[in-house]
């Protein structure tokens, strides 16, 4: 480690966009494999590494990209595995330093396999992270997220146990998925989830382009944009989120390794900064990736000439963008304000 990745690795750090279905260890996977025979050419982490990872000799593109999520779900095989997963999930979180994580989690790919009823999978999920939270003195909030090709009526069900489990740390709803599938069927469910007090978070302007930001925030009223790098495409809708003071969650690696951009060098979040636009930095799927957040800030440091005063300022704009209730996220905030100005 040379001395700014260890600064970085020191400093309190905030986490608004990880998925739990691709933030699990590879050992925990081998594990598992052996457990309930899923088979595998041979058992051995690496041997493994090129199933779930994106690997340097492999392409780069979206179908690629969401092909590791179809092996990794084969491995969500009974509540003991979600309990030990979710545990080592804010485990490796605070060994980073991440003092605030909203973890997102899609109860579709968690009840597929294990047969369950979405009310279950939830609870299984919230009462888990709050445990292990406590224990590993970091605050952990939960997105539920739902995808495009899902169905409305699922998506109602997921609204329902996110709404039920606000007391055991639900702050907020995702929509994820192909982005060519309109949001629009979702938009009721989006409005309801607003009214009862749940923070949105949409995917958009990633795989497609500036339009589905303009679906997310004009017509979901996302109060947060997952990635939203392609907004630049459209000026008017960067306007609109430079008004509205919308957040996006940017995540570099997995913009590359995805494919919508060719090189961490070549990333627009310099751009994104230029027009006022306001950004936080995130892992997205750190097995599939690689990565940890110190990881991803270092790459913004190195590849896309961040300074460590824009990195503390993500990070308090992390803080901000929670979404916890007002009394708590102005503690916080405060409290990464301290943290941050003895760093």
């Amino acid at each position: 480690m040379d001395a700014t990745y260890q600064k970085l690795k020191d400093l309190p750090k905030v986490e608004l966009h990880r998925h739990w279905e691709a933030s699990m260890r590879l050992e925990t996977l081998l594990d598992v494999a052996l457990e309930y025979g899923i088979e595998m050419p041979e058992y051995e982490v690496e041997t493994l590494r090129p199933f779930v990872q994106i690997m340097p000799d492999e392409p780069h593109s979206m179908q690629h990209f969401l092909g590791k999520f179809a092996m990794l779900r084969q491995f969500y095989r009974s509540p003991d595995v979600i309990k030990r997963i979710t545990r080592e999930i804010v485990e490796d979180a605070a060994a980073d330093n991440v003092q605030y994580m909203e973890l997102r989690f899609t109860p579709k790919a968690l009840c597929n396999i294990l047969q369950s009823e979405v009310q279950q999978v939830v609870k299984l999920v919230c009462e888990t992270t709050q445990e292990a939270a406590r224990d590993c003195d970091i605050t952990v909030r939960l997105i539920a997220s739902m995808n495009r090709h899902e169905s409305v009526q699922f998506g109602e069900r997921v609204l329902r146990a996110a709404v039920d489990n606000k007391k055991l740390g639900i702050v907020g709803l995702d929509l994820a998925g192909n982005e060519e599938r309109s949001a629009l069927p979702f938009r009721e469910i989006f409005r309801e989830a607003k009214e009862e007090g749940l923070g949105v978070t949409i995917h958009a302007g990633e795989w497609n382009g500036a339009n589905s930001v303009w679906d997310a925030v004009g017509m979901l009223k996302a109060d947060r944009v997952g990635h939203g790098v392609r907004v630049l495409e459209d000026d008017a809708i960067v306007n609109i989120l430079v008004e509205r003071e919308i957040v996006l969650e940017v995540c570099p690696s997995s913009n590359v390794l995805s494919g919508i951009v060719s090189s961490l060098g070549e990333h627009p979040i310099r751009d994104l900064m230029q027009r006022q636009l306001l950004i936080t930095i995130n892992t997205d799927d750190p097995i599939i990736c690689n990565i940890n957040l110190t990881d991803e800030i270092y790459n913004a440091v190195k590849y896309m000439n961040l300074s460590m005063d824009e990195v503390r300022d993500s990070i308090i704009r992390g803080a901000r963008a929670s979404f916890l209730p007002d009394e708590e996220r102005k503690k916080l905030v405060s409290q990464f304000q301290t943290w941050l100005s003895e760093a």
